[in-house]
């Protein structure tokens, strides 16, 4: 059987997502630095290739993020990968709060520059003001709530839930614009597309999980064997399609239908659940040495 993924159809672009780049455009002029939040399992894929042209010359900081889910030595090659493009990294994970309370003095740091020549102009006083953009589901209002410590943002496991921009307060001096997560108009390759669809930045109800769910299979036997011997008890056959290996996960899970057909569409969103939640481990998709 082939090992080749079926090919999806991932394009996904709301009107309401237009409207948020055209905001993201005109306020960029308000801020002083741009913070760019990304999944620290599909570092690529997660970043917004219109981010570099709205954010034009405006100094940045990454902010890698779920870095508890990703893969700890690959988070490090894409902390050098970063760092080598002349970009400050900070890591995070914002559902326990580790490295949130490191963001004031990175922002900081980030723009030491303009705040010395703020206080050489006698108004060292003045705030700094950044941009926060990320796309949906990447855990943006999360991050913004630790940072806050309070509920400055609405939050949700589901993409497109930050609609209109917001001012926050973070302490004295700084402020934060939080703005609506924006996807692209076209993804670059179907890889891409995929990743964001396994990690939930595009709504699973456009796709076809069960497809979803077999090409993450492939994925994970290419990356991570262990975890699907682990989690799944089964040994991954390197011959098998996506779809084989999504049923041989199902037969272990005894995820059956009446006269022993498998229950496809459980499995899938069984699979596609517990890898979001991080139960198959400590994954990464994507590396640097790829691109």
């Amino acid at each position: 059987m082939s090992d080749i993924p079926e090919k999806m159809n991932i394009q996904w672009f709301p009107g309401h997502m237009t409207k948020a780049q055209r905001m993201i455009e005109e306020n960029m002029k308000l801020v002083d630095a741009v913070c760019e939040i990304i999944d620290a399992r599909i570092p690529y894929s997660s970043r917004n290739p219109d981010i570099e042209r709205l954010s034009g010359t405006k100094p940045r900081l990454v902010i890698l993020n779920r870095v508890d889910q990703a893969d700890p030595d690959v988070t490090l090659l894409w902390r050098n990968y970063f760092k080598a493009q002349g970009l400050y990294v900070l890591e995070t994970d914002c559902k326990s709060g580790k490295g949130v309370s490191a963001f004031a003095d990175a922002i900081r740091f980030v723009l030491r520059d303009k705040i010395e020549a703020l206080a050489a102009k006698g108004q060292a006083g003045k705030p700094i003001r950044a941009m926060i953009l990320g796309i949906p589901n990447v855990g943006k209002s999360t991050f913004i709530n630790k940072v806050a410590k309070r509920k400055a943002a609405k939050a949700s496991d589901k993409p497109g839930v930050t609609r209109g921009k917001q001012w926050i307060t973070i302490d004295t001096g700084l402020e934060l614009l939080d703005t609506p997560g924006i996807l692209w108009p076209r993804f670059d390759s179907q890889a891409v597309g995929e990743c964001l669809a396994f990690t939930g930045a595009i709504r699973d109800e456009i796709m076809d999980r069960e497809i979803l769910a077999s090409n993450l299979m492939l994925k994970l036997r290419e990356l991570y064997p262990k975890s699907i011997e682990q989690r799944y008890k089964f040994n991954p056959d390197p011959s098998a399609s996506g779809l084989e290996l999504l049923e041989a996960a199902a037969r272990k899970r005894g995820f059956i239908v009446s006269k022993g057909e498998v229950d496809f569409e459980r499995m899938a969103v069984t699979l596609l659940d517990e890898f979001r939640d991080g139960k198959l481990g400590r994954i990464s998709l994507e590396r640097p040495e790829t691109l």
